[in-house]
């Protein structure tokens, strides 16, 4: 692991402790369906975010760079490092996150096995939790699925 790994790994310690302790509420009040028009607001949504690490230290190495948006109608687009998708995003109560309706395009690549180990990730997405520029997501068993950073 390099230097800048080690740094993370305390980082993501304390967000994992941060989020088993929070009870603030999340970017709304209620759950949103995601339908247009639903006005999604808060720290997560539209801001492009890169994928920093899968789980608490691992980091993909692949020809582009995975990210992914939120759309204030609640739809998401990104690229998971090999290929386009797009979807829909409900936000809830307590920092509760779920992605669903999940579609890629179909083009091959040589790491098609991580570009598929993202868009997993974030079918898997229980919570988040933001903390400065990066953004984790948590499973519903409450493990770390990975973190993203803000793109400049």
């Amino acid at each position: 692991m390099n230097m800048k790994g080690r740094h993370l790994l305390p980082w993501l310690a304390s967000v994992a402790l941060l989020s088993a302790c929070s009870s603030a509420p999340g970017p709304s009040s209620a759950p949103q369906d995601g339908v247009s028009g639903a006005g999604l607001s808060g720290p997560v949504v539209e801001q492009r975010w890169n994928l920093l690490l899968m789980g608490t230290d691992e980091r993909l190495s692949m020809p582009e760079t995975p990210f992914f948006q939120i759309s204030r109608d609640g739809s998401v687009s990104g690229h998971d490092g090999c290929n386009r998708f797009t979807g829909h995003v409900n936000l809830g109560d307590n920092q509760r996150i779920e992605f669903s309706e999940l579609a890629t395009t179909r083009m091959a690549c040589p790491n098609m096995e991580d570009a598929q180990r993202v868009t997993a990730m974030l079918e898997t997405a229980y919570r988040y939790l933001i903390d400065h520029d990066r953004l984790v997501f948590f499973g519903p068993d409450s493990r770390v699925l990975g973190g993203w950073r803000e793109s400049n």
